[in-house]
């Protein structure tokens, strides 16, 4: 066999893992309207907003004095008193600068943490429905997912007996996401501490909690996160953040962490093999950001609210569909179970949550995720980041599909 001719054979670790589904069904989508087809776009959990203007700013002001060198590799120190800052400002807890990690992303984070601490056939609890790049971040670094669906009759939120049942000796990590990517479910401080308590009597397991979208709350409900609630986890617990969400600054690619030092210090060795250190331009405006004037970040939620209250009510309307009421981030997550056994006007059954996920995108051009992604059919996820125009529109042909259907 010539080189050209050559069979690639990919590790193992990789085999059973694909590019993340959210990301193939926007192609997918995005392909279609460079065709010329009206394609509206529900998939990505992405801001419309832009970066506020005091950000942009500073990352600029940084490239003129020529701050465009490498830092240290996990962050500068600047960097990590920002984040420190902000861990005192908002959540009423104190970490010192070596017990904070600063990455490319949240989502680069939680692969240094798995990496680092992860041995073959160690387990990791998610609670489902869960944000798809967990399980496969899980299985390449040697772990096992270990999916427990949370329904919806408890909010999508994990019980405590649910917590109890998954532990094994093999347990190594709990995820809790809060605010929830895709469910929008989130966490009181009551609702935590059974969970918590659950925790203090398995103290080989690990919590990894993932705030991301911590800023992105409704009605009046207060953040709560475990270190928080329960300080005896704090030893135990890595607690990830980013800018991404909050701050509309997914493409400037900032994520961190806090918790134990050793953890972090592990998380270092892992990121000093891959990517080095975050960007030195991200650094400054993630600083402005962290430390910056704060009351966009209300203003921009409000706006997400009214899109969550117009999404919401609109859902409930169809024939077929059932959507409560999430608490935050920019997702709903909407039962399709009513609309499942009927035919399209092509004759083509829906049998589950991607056949009516695909019917959508095919016969009615409004792009959304199925459940099953998720770990919990049949469901489909919307995000709400976008334009109230597209919202208005993207509803207005789910309705005529759902009572298309025959």
């Amino acid at each position: 066999m010539t080189p050209d001719t050559a069979v690639f054979s990919p590790a193992q670790r990789v085999r059973a893992i694909h590019v993340s589904e959210i990301l193939r069904i926007t192609d997918q989508a995005n392909a279609l309207k460079r065709a010329g087809r009206p394609v509206i776009v529900l998939g990505a959990g992405e801001p419309d907003f832009d970066t506020p203007h005091n950000i942009r700013e500073a990352a600029m002001r940084a490239i003129e004095k020529g701050d465009t060198r490498y830092t240290v590799l996990d962050g500068s120190p600047a960097m990590k008193a920002a984040v420190q800052l902000k861990f005192r400002r908002d959540n009423a807890l104190d970490f010192a600068l070596d017990e904070i990690s600063v990455s490319a992303g949240a989502k680069q984070v939680i692969f240094n943490a798995l990496m680092a601490s992860l041995d073959p056939g160690d387990e990791v609890i998610l609670p489902a429905p869960y944000w798809t790049s967990y399980a496969d971040i899980v299985q390449i670094c040697g772990g096992v997912p270990v999916p427990v669906a949370c329904s919806e009759e408890n909010g999508f939120r994990l019980t405590a007996a649910q917590l109890e049942a998954a532990i094994t000796p093999r347990t190594r990590w709990l995820f809790l996401n809060s605010p929830s990517n895709p469910s929008g479910a989130a966490y009181s401080a009551a609702q935590l501490q059974p969970l918590c308590d659950v925790l203090l009597r398995h103290p080989q397991v690990w919590v990894l909690a993932d705030d991301i979208y911590e800023h992105i709350l409704y009605d009046g409900l207060a953040f709560a996160t475990p270190v928080a609630i329960e300080p005896r986890l704090r030893e135990r617990t890595l607690t990830v953040n980013g800018v991404s969400k909050a701050y509309a600054m997914t493409g400037w690619r900032l994520g961190y962490g806090a918790g134990p030092r050793a953890l972090i210090a592990a998380m270092a060795v892992v990121q000093s093999q891959s990517t080095s250190c975050p960007s030195s331009i991200t650094q400054a405006a993630a600083i402005e950001a962290l430390t910056g004037p704060q009351e966009i970040v209300a203003e921009r939620c409000a706006d997400f609210q009214a899109r969550r209250d117009f999404v919401v009510a609109a859902l409930n309307r169809m024939p077929g569909l059932h959507c409560r009421v999430p608490e935050g981030a920019f997702y709903t997550f909407a039962s399709c179970a009513g609309v499942l056994g009927k035919r399209t006007r092509g004759g083509a059954l829906l049998q589950t949550d991607s056949d009516f996920c695909r019917y959508l995108l095919q016969d009615f051009e409004v792009a959304v995720v199925p459940g099953s992604v998720f770990g919990l059919a049949p469901y489909f996820r919307i995000s709400y980041a976008t334009s109230m125009a597209q919202l208005e529109e993207a509803c207005t042909r789910i309705a005529a599909a759902c009572e298309a259907l025959e």
